[in-house]
């Protein structure tokens, strides 16, 4: 149905099935990211190309559209902090990716809307309901099966140090971007979405060249071993471009408020994915521990949204 000061949403079929393609092409630059990053890439190289084939897309598109790029100064400092927080968080995810299954880091990262809860709540906004706590209970002790805590305590050794490691780093990408999210809804509201998310790439793009330039990671700007590499490197960037613009042209007809949800299918993608290109498997208790996770963290933004 179309509204008045909107373009008609498209039907709910379509509508969810774009957002499962979306979900899937972005897990999709997860599992060609862990290809590039086997054959010696760095991560930040990765994330140079990634921002820079997003940017010069989005780009395009807001000057097709004829949009102004107008920011007060107010606004500038809070996208500033925005920009910075998203390349934090974009660091610690591929940073992940390197080190532990894509399907597990992509699964921590999607504790999100527990962390935005919280941190709502903590800084003056309505405490969780009864319901809500419940869920987060739930999604924590899904996240304990799903890192095979049990697991690490019948064997009784400590566990491996670049798998922590990686567990920690996808932890701070859910962090960061908890915090992203905050400064997104309380702050930057006003601005423009296409303004807010073409200075975003751009600023993580610039935050990608700079860190790279000062040598902030060892081997953060090493080149690919092969051709495999640079082949991931290019399918990485084409795909998340392809999901990011797809989802910018497309998100004020995917009525977001009553499907966003679906976007938490990334995870399931990249576990099929990771399988199928990765050969990374899980056992069928960290199964179990997932599927509590994701139907936890759905039925909880679903809750959140009415």
């Amino acid at each position: 149905m179309k509204s008045g000061s909107g373009p008609a949403a498209l039907p709910r079929h379509l509508a969810i099935g774009t957002l499962i393609f979306v979900s899937t092409i972005f897990s999709a630059n997860h599992v060609a990211a862990r290809v590039a990053f086997d054959d010696g890439a760095g991560v930040l190289l990765g994330l140079i190309c990634r921002a820079g084939a997003s940017l010069l897309a989005l780009l395009g598109i807001v000057l097709w559209r004829g949009r102004s790029l107008g920011l007060s100064a107010r606004l500038g400092a809070w996208q500033a902090l925005l920009g910075l927080l998203i390349a934090l968080q974009s660091i610690c995810l591929y940073s992940a990716v390197a080190r532990i299954p894509v399907a597990l880091a992509l699964l921590i990262n999607s504790l999100f809307p527990l962390l935005f809860a919280l941190l709502t709540w903590a800084l003056g906004g309505p405490r969780p309901t009864r319901r809500a706590s419940l869920l987060m209970g739930l999604i924590l002790a899904g996240l304990t099966l799903v890192l095979d805590l049990p697991g690490l305590l019948d064997n009784g050794a400590p566990p491996d140090a670049r798998w922590a490691t990686g567990v920690l780093l996808a932890l701070s990408s859910a962090s960061f971007f908890t915090c992203a999210l905050w400064v997104t809804e309380h702050r930057l509201a006003a601005l423009p979405g296409p303004v807010r998310s073409l200075y975003t790439i751009l600023i993580v793009f610039c935050v990608m060249l700079a860190a790279g330039a000062a040598d902030f990671m060892p081997d953060g700007m090493r080149s690919p071993d092969g051709l495999v590499g640079w082949a991931a490197l290019v399918i990485l960037s084409l795909c998340y471009t392809t999901g990011f613009c797809t989802l910018f042209i497309l998100m004020p007809r995917l009525d977001m408020p009553r499907n966003a949800p679906v976007m938490n299918t990334e995870p399931v993608a990249s576990l099929a994915l990771g399988w199928l290109i990765l050969d990374q498997a899980f056992n069928g208790r960290q199964l179990l521990g997932g599927l509590l996770v994701l139907s936890c963290i759905v039925i909880l933004a679903y809750s959140r949204r009415r």
